[in-house]
């Protein structure tokens, strides 16, 4: 069996709906409800001890791109996250940590790119992880769980999903 993600909340390589874009909290011009999507995944390959999820944005201006949630630990027995569950006041799996994004907090921040810029593509992307625990805190930058998880990750699967404003 392959290792595959979906989505009850958007379709592979559809735009994103305003539940999902960020909220006007966080003061960058987009006024949406900031919630995560709804994600399932199946297949994962023997040997996974856990999961990460990601969402990437690889068109943001910035010359390394945006990270938009990442959480990781998830337990191997887990095979969805529900609508919300990384954002604030979502219920995530026990034992899953969620870490810095580059919004600099940790949780679910979604899309806002610059007004009139081209769509930018939403990489969510679960990893199955051959070890229990990624050595982190909430504090951790993705970069460095990017950085671990390349060393750890047995398998991978992504759904893309895009917004433009």
């Amino acid at each position: 069996m392959t290792f595959a993600v979906t989505s009850s909340s958007f379709k592979d390589g559809d735009y994103l709906g305003k539940d999902h874009i960020l909220s006007s909290d966080f003061g960058f011009g987009c006024a949406g409800g900031n919630k995560s999507p709804q994600l399932s995944w199946s297949g994962a390959p023997a040997g996974t001890k856990s999961f990460a999820v990601t969402c990437y944005d690889p068109d943001a201006p910035t010359g390394s791109g945006f990270w938009h949630w990442v959480a990781i630990n998830i337990p191997p027995s887990v095979t969805e996250l529900a609508l919300g569950a990384g954002s604030a006041g979502g219920t995530l799996p026990a034992g899953t940590l969620q870490t810095r994004t580059d919004f600099g907090a940790p949780g679910y921040g979604g899309p806002c790119p610059p007004e009139g810029d081209h769509p930018h593509r939403y990489l969510f992307t679960v990893h199955a992880v051959g070890i229990d625990k990624l050595s982190a805190t909430a504090d951790t930058s993705a970069a460095v769980i990017g950085f671990q998880l390349h060393f750890n990750t047995l398998a991978k699967a992504a759904i893309m999903g895009l917004f433009k404003r």
